[in-house]
């Protein structure tokens, strides 16, 4: 490292630290993430803003994420662009709080925060709304909303709106937007299987999982070994050998560093890696109109960032990773084909998820016809 990354470095840390020692932890995370800290004048005049903004406005609302502001880098969660909208989009009568890289919790821990109103909105899992929609779940069903697009096309699609968010209500959350990351993947270990490229490449293959029923059936029916592993100890699991290989999103991989024990990473687009940011139903509704609306503009808009955000991040996580030694596989759409063909879910296998899941059957249709149908918005697919 020269000298003059080391004085820099050195400058970051030293604003950093100032920042927050006089109370200003969010002026040092919005610094930060702007790469202002090594810039003692910028730094101080960010701080300025946040405090006068904070100041300023009506209402604080604090938002909890699981990721550091430098993550929507390879992994688009755009907090800072959501800080920024709502802020901008209220007038400045709201100034949101960010919390991020799990502070407060992740995932479940959030949602809890969330509906008990400790915390006014948080970023996490879409199947973290499972408990109290169902249908939610069908989301991990194979080849039904994998890739970017019909993702995209179910969340905002009338069926959606019809159908989960009024659970999702009666439950105590607004949700604000849908992040789409990208779908996950097939991730080998080093000194694994090898290149994944069908169905047949995954016999015997050890693959770490999540809870999930429906997963664990995917990888089963495509010819792997289900193997559920606490995602805390995957990292572990998959240098040792306890696991093969596994799923998450390239971003995922990259931000939660895997990038130096992985060897192929393969698109088989057959589940969405998804987010959503929620909101307190209660705090959202005792807000006046134009705050209500205000937020939801501010949401909008970061979702239009996101959606155009995601081949850039992805880009930047694979470039990132093929520095480590990992090679890519995109499939044609014949090679596509042969995975639905052993696992999708237009299966006999899948029919009691969607009975169960969705109500019935007729309603799982007028969901596939929902993820079929393009919407307004478009995103970019691997």
């Amino acid at each position: 490292m020269s000298n003059e990354i080391k004085e820099l470095a050195s400058a970051a840390r030293r604003n950093f630290l100032r920042l927050t020692a006089t109370g200003g932890f969010t002026a040092a995370m919005v610094a930060g993430g702007a790469g202002m800290l090594w810039s003692s004048e910028a730094a101080a005049q960010t701080a300025n803003e946040e405090r006068d903004r904070e100041k300023a406005a009506d209402h604080i609302m604090i938002i909890g994420t699981a990721y550091v502001l430098g993550a929507s880098r390879s992994y688009p969660i755009m907090q800072l662009d959501l800080k920024e909208n709502i802020q901008n989009a209220t007038n400045g009568k709201v100034y949101v709080k960010l919390a991020p890289g799990g502070q407060l919790g992740s995932g479940g821990n959030l949602v809890q925060k969330v509906q008990g109103g400790t915390i006014q909105a948080a970023q996490h899992s879409v199947s973290n709304f499972a408990p109290f929609a169902s249908t939610v779940d069908l989301i991990n069903m194979p080849y039904l909303c994998g890739s970017n697009q019909r993702f995209t096309n179910l969340v905002n699609s009338d069926f959606w709106n019809a159908n989960v968010h009024p659970k999702v209500e009666e439950a105590g959350f607004k949700a604000l937007f849908y992040v789409n990351i990208d779908p996950r993947v097939v991730a080998v270990r080093k000194g694994g299987a090898g290149a994944v490229l069908s169905p047949s490449d995954l016999s015997g293959v050890k693959f770490r999982v999540p809870g999930s029923k429906m997963l664990q059936q995917y990888y089963r029916m495509v010819g792997a070994n289900p193997t559920p592993v606490a995602w805390g100890e995957t990292p572990s699991a998959i240098k040792q050998g306890v696991a093969d290989a596994l799923d998450p999103s390239v971003g995922a991989l990259y931000v939660f560093g895997f990038k130096d024990i992985l060897s192929h990473v393969t698109f088989t687009q057959a589940v969405p890696d998804s987010q959503v940011y929620s909101c307190n139903l209660e705090w959202f509704n005792s807000m006046p109109a134009d705050i209500q609306e205000g937020i939801m503009w501010g949401s909008e808009m970061t979702a239009h960032q996101n959606l155009s955000k995601v081949p850039s991040a992805r880009a930047y996580a694979m470039s990132e990773l093929a520095k480590a030694g990992v090679q890519f596989h995109s499939l044609s759409e014949d090679q596509l084909n042969e995975w639905k063909s052993v696992g999708g879910y237009q299966l006999a296998e899948w029919d009691s998820f969607k009975t169960e899941l969705a109500g019935s059957m007729d309603a799982f249709n007028k969901m596939e016809e929902a993820a079929s149908t393009q919407g307004k918005y478009y995103v970019h697919d691997a």
